[in-house]
């Protein structure tokens, strides 16, 4: 009872996390969408591909039920699965996205929570694990990336939150003056630098 419990408790927080990453792309301009907007390039459009990428890998191959989709070999790894090439539309990243959640789902609905699996990649003694371990993971894993979408997506136009009808609604005069209180904080709390 309580092991799927967990597993539902797992299910549903990663299929929130899913459509929070998609929300992030809503209304933005294809430019914006795919720039990038860190020193190491990270993009949305590039975070939804790599989040699809790292599920198809951890619900596919790891319980032996590859994924149906082409895959670069973690081996010739060369960070394709974090932007969007120019060939590639975000309609096809998205589809990609969706046809994975699929694939994903169906290896959560059709295994035990205790169904074992085996991580290659995972170094020393830790490549040998279970459904559940593989949730817990791929869902802290979607997440962190969920939240790495959430600043970017400020960054671009202010827009915060996990969905569209709880998204942050601060108006910009308080944000100003939010920004000013920390900004302040910051200043007065830090050390006066030489010069």
């Amino acid at each position: 009872m309580i092991d799927e419990f967990a597993k539902d408790y797992l299910h549903e927080g990663l299929r929130r996390v899913r459509e929070t990453l998609l929300w992030k792309l809503d209304d933005l301009s294809e430019y914006d969408a795919r720039r990038p907007l860190t020193a190491t390039a990270t993009s949305l459009l590039g975070l939804v591909k790599h989040v699809a990428t790292v599920e198809a890998r951890y619900f596919g191959e790891v319980f032996d039920r590859p994924s149906p989709e082409p895959l670069c070999r973690w081996q010739d790894y060369d960070g394709g699965d974090q932007w969007a090439a120019e060939d590639e539309t975000r309609d096809q990243i998205i589809a990609f996205y969706r046809r994975t959640w699929e694939h994903s789902d169906a290896t959560i609905s059709e295994l035990p929570v205790d169904a074992p699996g085996h991580v290659p990649w995972w170094p020393g003694s830790r490549p040998n694990t279970n459904l559940f371990s593989v949730m817990a993971h791929v869902l802290g894993e979607s997440t962190r990336h969920a939240g790495h979408a959430d600043i970017l997506r400020e960054g671009l136009d202010g827009r915060t939150g996990l969905r569209a009808d709880l998204e942050n609604q601060a108006d910009t005069e308080a944000r100003a003056a939010h920004w000013a209180r920390v900004e302040q904080a910051a200043r007065s709390a830090a050390p006066v630098e030489a010069g």
